[in-house]
């Protein structure tokens, strides 16, 4: 059972921001083998929100959920991981739901876009994601742009 969490930078604990930040590295530097800032002031935006998932007190699942103007035009998902060992169990599903459903809460009938690794394209269809480009590579890994529409307000 997954439990979840979405905090601002400054609602963050100091073990919290050194897990989140430790699987993130993990992920997108050392097992995608890509030097890159990971670190950027996205994170300490007054609008970011932290999703983080935990299993046993343990961070295993996290993504950055960004308003409007931040990275995107529209409210933006980003830094999307799962730890090694909690893949291949929905863990990726999961976390996307959670992300989706804050979005919503956060920013009622947003749409939400994403750079996304091209190879994760599917799986972001099934999410109602579209692509809004060609293939570009960012850090040498091939990337899409994709867009949510947000639902319509009642």
């Amino acid at each position: 059972m997954v439990s979840w969490q979405s905090l601002t930078f400054n609602e963050l604990t100091n073990h919290q921001l050194f897990d989140l930040l430790k699987l993130r590295v993990d992920v997108f530097v050392v097992e995608q083998n890509c030097a890159y800032p990971e670190l950027d002031e996205k994170d300490r935006h007054p609008e970011t929100r932290h999703l983080m998932g935990f299993q046993d007190n343990k961070l295993v699942a996290c993504a950055r959920l960004l308003g409007e103007g931040v990275s995107y035009p529209s409210v933006s998902i980003g830094r999307v991981a799962t730890s090694e060992t909690f893949r291949g169990k929905g863990a990726g599903k999961a976390l996307m739901r959670e992300a989706l459903d804050h979005c919503e809460a956060l920013w009622p009938g947003c749409d939400i876009e994403i750079g996304a690794q091209e190879y994760l394209k599917g799986f972001y269809e099934s999410f109602g994601f579209e692509a809004t480009s060609t293939m570009y590579l960012e850090d040498d890994i091939p990337h899409i742009d994709m867009k949510r529409a947000g639902m319509a307000k009642a």
